[in-house]
């Protein structure tokens, strides 16, 4: 056995658990820790702007690869509750991050000390696990029971606090003995997957539903492969957009009121079963329940047994984790296939794709100001298949979710239910510090953009380059737009006149210079033709100067995204397409009629 300090234990115990870098920021009472982590050399540190941000930078890390848990560091007080955004977020989307913050000394708990907060109380219905470690003894034990936490089950977030003595003390601890404690995760049997995949072969126009939870248990090419063999169209949800390449001959589209495609949407009101694997049925997703059900029947897998049942009742319910169950699918499928047992689904998917090649949204337009349609379509010109993109909400993100192309898992970097603003740049960012190799292209409206704007200075510092592509119609795009059911427009105007900056119109901050600022480079484009040639001079400058690279498109004030109350009462805004190539040269259905040309 060895004396140590406690936070020298706990800094041993992350190295055994994988852990190599963290977000944060220092403070008087984290420091114990930052000087254990300082004198091993052991784990990596990016200094955030604001501990928000940390949390986040956390988030994109994680996301990024299987394995990955980040790890944001704070002070006490506001530190915490400063994370605590991230840690909702990372809840929301079963993403395993750790969060360590520091604490009055036990004694002054709960007498109103400089910068005490009950953490504890305040972050436990955000995470999985939520403690204020008050013996240094606990201390290793309590880090080992949080990782084993965070990748049991639904994975998920956790808190540690530390009081500044806790960490101060010394204990016992023998490093050398110490392994990370088994990981549990369900699993299907064979009984279940058979009747499951019976229920799928008696149907005449199945469906698979493909969520999140395929990509965290790293299982898309097991779902491909099932997919494949049974000849069965895929609808991915948002959090699963990627777990199959989106020009995928039985990829047909994104369902929802937002982030969704026609044909998506058209194909499931067709369809007769649905088997969701690694999916939770959010509502942008689903719409009204009754509209989303009626007519069909459902088989719901999921990891976290409170999840099935939790929306509407299927008519089978397995848990169990998305990789052991498609391994067993695959198999069984395999057999059956073998046996001359499955279906041919050629008919159902010629008529999904069929849908997929004519009922598309028209993105060509000319005009000026520019129309966002128009900025996705040349961003799919220039960014290729491996390009990850990163974003959270508003009518940008919808927008993308609409016209952008994925092709891999974890290349939709996604705040699929919390939606907070500002968490695009930080996520960005943490996916940067992952993956240094890895092209990145965040997207943002300008309110989003603005919230955690700092941020771009810890790229500029960490030379974490990435291309911030930032739509800016000097709105609350999304909340105007929702609040045409009001007959008002109220609040949610950005422009003004910026006395520094005339030369943008009453567009209101001038994001070049904000960007300039902060050691970063930006751009600004003002009409179509321009798009294009901004993202090819933004890609030379992530070369030359290892720095956040912000194109700003100036938009037209007013745009409606196409959404909707129910799946089937989707609002087109805009035209739709008459002539693929003309209207909508960058959609997959153009590359389809060109290969069978061919």
């Amino acid at each position: 056995m060895t004396r140590m300090t406690a936070v020298d234990a706990a800094v041993l115990v992350m190295e055994k658990e994988g852990i190599t870098h963290a977000f944060g920021i220092p403070g008087a009472a984290i420091n114990p820790l930052y000087a254990a982590m300082k004198r091993r050399g052991s784990i990596t540190h990016t200094l955030a702007r604001h501990v928000e941000g940390a949390s986040h930078m956390a988030e994109g890390y994680t996301r990024t690869r299987p394995g990955n848990i980040g790890v944001c560091i704070g002070t006490s007080g506001p530190a915490g509750t400063d994370m605590i955004t991230g840690l909702y977020s990372a809840q929301a989307d079963s993403i395993p991050i750790l969060c360590i913050t520091g604490q009055a000394p036990r004694a002054r708990l709960y007498k109103e000390d400089f910068q005490a907060v009950d953490i504890e109380a305040i972050a436990k219905p955000v995470t999985k696990w939520s403690i204020t470690v008050r013996e240094p003894a606990l201390v290793p034990r309590a880090f080992q029971q949080a990782f084993h936490l965070m990748r049991s089950g639904r994975p998920g977030p956790v808190l540690i606090d530390l009081p500044f003595d806790v960490q101060m003390a010394e204990m016992e601890f023998d490093a050398d003995t110490y392994q990370p404690l088994p990981v549990y995760k369900p699993a299907a049997n064979r009984a279940q997957i058979e009747k499951a995949l019976a229920m799928l072969n008696d149907a005449e126009w199945p469906l698979i539903v493909a969520g999140g939870g395929i990509i965290n248990a790293e299982a898309s090419a097991l779902l491909v492969e099932f997919a494949e063999i049974t000849g069965v169209p895929v609808i991915p949800t948002l959090m699963g957009w990627g777990t199959i390449p989106d020009d995928h001959p039985l990829m047909v589209g994104m369902v929802g009121l937002q982030t969704a495609h026609r044909y998506g949407n058209a194909t499931l009101l067709e369809s007769d079963f649905v088997l969701g694997i690694g999916n939770r049925w959010a509502n942008r997703h689903t719409g009204g329940i009754e509209t989303y059900t009626q007519g069909r029947k459902f088989v719901h897998v999921d990891i976290e047994p409170t999840q099935i049942g939790r929306v509407f009742c299927p008519d089978l319910g397995i848990v169990s984790d998305a990789k052991a169950a498609l391994e067993l699918f695959v198999q069984v499928a395999s057999e059956w296939k073998a046996a001359g047992k499955l279906k041919d689904r050629t008919d159902w998917v010629d008529q999904c794709r069929a849908r997929k090649r004519t009922m598309l949204r028209k993105t060509h337009f000319d005009e000026v100001p520019i129309k966002p349609q128009r900025v996705y379509e040349e961003m799919n010109k220039v960014f290729g298949r491996d390009t990850c993109y990163v974003s959270t909400i508003g009518l940008s993100q919808i927008a993308a979710a609409q016209f952008l192309h994925v092709y891999k898992p974890r290349h939709w970097i996604n705040c699929g239910q919390a939606g907070p603003l500002g968490w695009t740049i930080p996520a960005a960012l943490g996916v940067c510090v992952a993956d240094p190799d890895r092209e990145v292209v965040a997207i943002s409206g300008d309110y989003d953009f603005q919230f955690m704007i700092e941020e771009l200075a810890v790229g500029a510092q960490f030379k974490l380059p990435y291309i911030h592509v930032l739509v800016n119609n000097s709105y609350l795009g999304l909340i105007r737009q929702s609040q045409r059911g009001f007959n008002m427009d109220y609040c949610v105007q950005l422009s003004f006149e910026n006395a520094n900056a005339p030369e943008i119109n009453e567009y209101g901050v001038d994001h070049v210079a904000v960007v300039e600022g902060l050691g970063c480079k930006a751009i600004r484009v003002v009409k179509p033709k321009e798009i294009l040639p901004a993202f090819e001079q933004a890609q030379q400058w992530l070369k030359e100067y290892r720095v956040p690279v912000v194109v700003e498109v100036i938009l037209e004030r007013v745009t409606n995204i196409a959404m909707g109350t129910e799946i089937n009462n989707i609002t087109e805004f805009e035209a739709l397409v008459e002539d693929v190539a003309a209207d909508a040269p960058t959609a997959i259905a153009l590359d389809w009629e060109l290969e069978t040309e061919a």
